[in-house]
C-alpha cells in the first residue's frame, strides 16, 4: 500500500531547507566533520567551526598531522572535548589504515573512534547512497510525537524501535534525501518548545496533535541530576620589564576540561562567605605566598553550566612582588600575556579574559 509520508516530507524538505555548506558536497570527510561538530552543538554556532576546521584542515590528510593543540585551540568553545579527541584519532586511522579514504559501508564506518550508529547512518547515507536510516534527537521528538511512540527515547528498545520505523518510511526514498528532510523537519517544524502545529503539513495525521497532548513526546527517562560546584580561581601574575605573565594550570586527562588550561583554582561544594576565605588554601597548594603579592577585589560570580554541572567561579587577582616559577610542575605553567591566546581554555575563562580587555 502507498504511503505518502516520504513524498510528502522530501517536497517540503526542497522548499524549506537551510542551505548549508557540508548539503553541497558528497565527500565524506565534510560530512564526518559536520556531523561531529554539530553533535551537542546547535547549527548556527557549529557553522563558524566547520568552516574554520575546512580551510585549516582541507582533508583528512592534514587534520591526521595536526597538533592536539592546534586542533584544541579551534575547537575551544564547543564543550565536550572527546569529540575533538576521536576526530583526531579517526582521521589518523582513515589515513593510517584506509590509505585516506573514508570506508563506504555502515559497519566498518562504525569502528573508527568516535562514529556511532548515528554518524555512520549520516556519512553511509549521503555521501554513498546507502539505505540507513539516521535517527538523531530532532527523529526522535517528530516520530514520537507522530506515531505516539512512548518508548522512553534513552532505552535500548527505543533505538531499535526508532530505527525500524524510520527505515521502514524511507521506504524508495533517495536515503540521504529522506534523512537529512527527516532531521530537518525536527529541527526547524517540530521543535521542542511551542511547535507550530497548526501549519503542520503532518497535522492531520499526528497522534499527539490530536490527542492534544505534544508537549508530552518525546517521553524521557528521569532528568539528569545536575551538581553545582564554586570554584575560586587565582589569577596570579607577574610584571618583567614591559612583559606581564599569568600563571596557567593544564587539566589532567580524566578532567571536565581535559587538556585544557585556567588558572589555579580551589573546587568546593559549598560557597564561602568571603571568597579571600580561599587564600590559606592556595597558600596550602604552594601556588603563592600571599605577604609576597598583592591581593586585589575578587571578581563578581560568573555562572557556567555543563550537562551534569553547574558552576559559580570567582577570579581572585594575585599579582606577584617576587619572580614566580612555573614550568610545567604540578602543571603550572608562566605564560606571557601576548601568548595567552595560543593556549586552548573553557569557555568560562574566554569570558573572564574578554571582560578584563586580554586578547583572547
Amino acid at each position: 500500500m502507498y504511503d505518502p509520508f516520504g513524498d510528502v516530507l522530501t517536497a517540503w524538505f526542497q522548499n524549506n531547507k537551510r542551505d548549508l555548506p557540508w548539503r553541497h558536497t558528497r565527500d565524506p570527510y565534510k560530512i564526518w566533520l559536520s556531523e561531529i561538530i554539530l553533535q551537542q552543538t546547535r547549527v548556527n554556532q557549529g557553522l563558524d567551526y566547520y568552516l574554520k576546521f575546512i580551510s585549516e584542515f582541507p582533508e583528512v590528510q592534514t587534520l591526521a598531522d595536526a597538533s592536539k593543540e592546534k586542533v584544541y585551540r579551534l575547537w575551544q568553545g564547543l564543550g565536550y572535548y572527546n569529540r575533538a579527541d576521536n576526530l583526531m584519532k579517526a582521521a589518523k586511522v582513515v589515513t593510517e589504515n584506509f590509505d585516506g579514504k573514508f570506508p563506504t559501508n555502515f559497519e566498518t564506518l562504525k569502528t573508527l573512534p568516535g562514529i556511532g550508529d548515528y554518524t555512520a547512518a549520516a556519512i553511509a547515507s549521503i555521501a554513498f547512497d546507502q539505505k540507513t536510516p539516521v535517527v538523531d534527537g530532532n527523529v526522535y521528538r517528530f516520530l514520537s510525537r507522530m506515531y505516539g511512540i512512548k518508548t522512553p527515547i534513552h532505552s535500548g528498545k527505543a533505538k531499535k524501535e526508532f530505527w525500524s520505523l524510520a527505515e521502514e518510511l524511507m521506504g524508495n526514498q533517495p536515503p540521504a534525501q529522506f534523512n537529512q528532510a527527516l532531521m530537518e523537519f525536527g529541527a526547524l517544524q517540530c521543535v521542542p518548545q511551542n511547535p507550530d502545529c497548526k501549519n503542520c503539513i503532518f497535522n492531520a495525521q499526528c497522534f499527539a496533535y490530536s490527542k492534544g497532548i505534544v508537549a508530552d513526546f518525546p517521553v524521557k527517562k528521569n532528568k539528569t541530576t545536575v551538581r553545582e560546584r564554586f570554584f575560586y580561581y587565582f589569577v596570579i601574575r607577574q610584571q618583567t620589564g614591559n612583559s606581564e605573565f599569568f600563571v596557567l594550570r593544564k587539566r589532567g586527562e580524566k578532567d571536565i576540561w581535559k587538556n585544557l588550561y585556567d588558572f589555579p583554582s580551589v573546587t568546593l561544594d559549598k560557597p564561602l562567605n568571603d571568597a579571600l576565605d580561599a587564600l590559606p588554601l592556595a597558600e596550602k597548594e604552594g601556588w603563592f605566598t600571599p605577604k609576597d603579592c598583592e591581593i586585589r577585589s575578587p571578581s563578581t560570580v560568573y555562572e557556567h553550566r555543563l550537562t551534569h554541572l553547574k558552576i559559580q567561579a570567582v577570579f581572585i587577582p594575585v599579582f606577584s612582588r617576587k619572580a614566580l616559577s612555573a614550568d610545567g610542575k604540578n602543571s603550572l605553567y608562566l605564560v606571557a600575556r601576548s601568548e595567552i591566546n595560543n593556549y586552548p581554555v573553557p569557555q568560562l575563562i574566554v569570558r573572564y579574559f574578554h571582560d578584563r580587555d586580554i586578547n583572547y
